[in-house]
């Protein structure tokens, strides 16, 4: 067979007009074959025949698959091995691939909403360094529909508590509320969400309430529905968990996040939109309804009973309220902050500072005065009764 090389001394000795059967003499080859390398106008190629695929034998089960709406590659693996495939993942994905574009349903209209008309919320988690520990951090992720504006705010938690504290926090950044948000199907704000059947968390309806926003919830299993807020989950973690890697404390975390926010994220020009999200936001801000005057406590709410001395237990340690109290039943709320505050008909009796059952019982002398008082009023009797008891004995 002919080299690339050959073909080259064939095509310069033809175009200096040699004759076909001296060229071949050179080379070493039949005439014939360097008149069909000029006709063709390169050297032959060489086709190799194609490989036999461990794959091949499974293609049309993949495709029957495929066909079925199946089209998780570790799925199909499975299926594939139980019915004798001892092939690789690699190879599978490698097939499934160019057909991917043939998925049906992937297009998604784009839904635009209007100013002030949404909030999306999420939630994200990602393992990063506070206070010198690695730490799974929870970061709460509230965006605009229509500027594309955002905010996050970093916590330990995702319970509701949190994602309502999560919320507030936004609003009270881009001052104001929107008509409606639009949350996933997290049970703190969604109860049941089956077909007709939506059902959301009492607690959020009165959060809802409060701010005067609608709520509104995902499909199941349609996170494209709340695809803006999502993208902004990588956003944060590919931009700014890597420039800001270690964090003294929660505090500074979130104080690091927030100027973040507004040098970066608000600056940036938004890839959808064309415009940079500050200056999208200045039309949308001033259509926001205005924040309510008080702001929703979203402390924890329990109840304690108080025990005969006087105190209650929250957290492992023990808080003294008025010995008028005792035996009854008392409110508490027990910030995010770490506040204890504890009520008696909806009447605040005293705070605290939560603190570790290692510094001690927290106590109030004043609580406990009654107490002391009725001891001392208890009859105080002579030894010498004692006494006359042992004689007779």
């Amino acid at each position: 067979m002919l080299k690339k090389e050959d073909f080259a001394v064939i095509k310069a000795l033809a175009k200096r007009g040699v004759y076909l059967k001296d060229i071949a003499a050179e080379i070493g080859v039949h005439p014939k074959t360097v008149s069909r390398a000029l006709q063709r106008g390169s050297a032959p190629v060489a086709h190799r025949a194609p490989r036999p695929s461990k794959l091949d034998p499974f293609k049309s089960h993949i495709d029957q698959l495929l066909t079925e709406g199946v089209w998780n590659s570790v799925v199909i693996l499975r299926e594939l091995e139980a019915a004798g495939y001892t092939g690789s993942r690699t190879i599978l994905r490698a097939y499934i691939a160019p057909k991917r574009a043939l998925r049906p349903g992937r297009a998604t209209v784009r839904f635009e909403t209007p100013p002030a008309r949404q909030l999306q919320s999420d939630w994200g988690e990602i393992i990063t360094e506070v206070a010198g520990q690695p730490t799974r951090v929870s970061f709460s992720v509230n965006q605009l529909g229509y500027s594309r504006r955002f905010h996050f705010w970093c916590t330990d938690s995702q319970d509701a508590e949190h994602t309502y504290e999560g919320l507030i926090r936004s609003f009270e950044y881009f001052g104001g509320v929107t008509e409606e948000v639009l949350v996933d199907n997290q049970k703190a704000a969604v109860l049941v969400h089956h077909g007709d059947t939506l059902q959301f968390n009492a607690r959020f309806l009165d959060l809802a309430g409060h701010y005067g926003f609608t709520p509104r919830a995902c499909r199941p299993y349609r996170a494209r529905t709340k695809g803006k807020d999502e993208r902004m989950v990588g956003y944060i973690k590919q931009h700014f968990f890597v420039r800001y890697r270690a964090f003294d404390s929660w505090l500074h975390l979130n104080q690091l996040a927030e100027q973040w926010l507004r040098e970066e994220a608000d600056q940036r020009l938004h890839g959808t939109v064309h415009e940079v999200v500050a200056e999208r936001f200045e039309r949308e801000q001033p259509l926001l309804e205005g924040l309510p005057q008080q702001r929703y406590d979203t402390a924890y709410y329990e109840h304690r009973q108080v025990s005969w001395d006087s105190y209650i237990e929250v957290r492992g340690n023990r808080y003294s309220v008025p010995s008028t109290l005792v035996h009854q039943v008392v409110n508490v709320r027990i910030g995010l902050d770490d506040t204890l505050r504890v009520y008696a008909d909806d009447a605040l009796i005293v705070t605290y500072q939560l603190q570790d059952a290692k510094q001690g019982w927290v106590t109030v002398p004043e609580h406990h005065r009654s107490l002391w008082l009725a001891l001392e009023a208890v009859e105080q009797r002579s030894l010498a009764v004692y006494e006359e008891v042992t004689q007779w004995s």
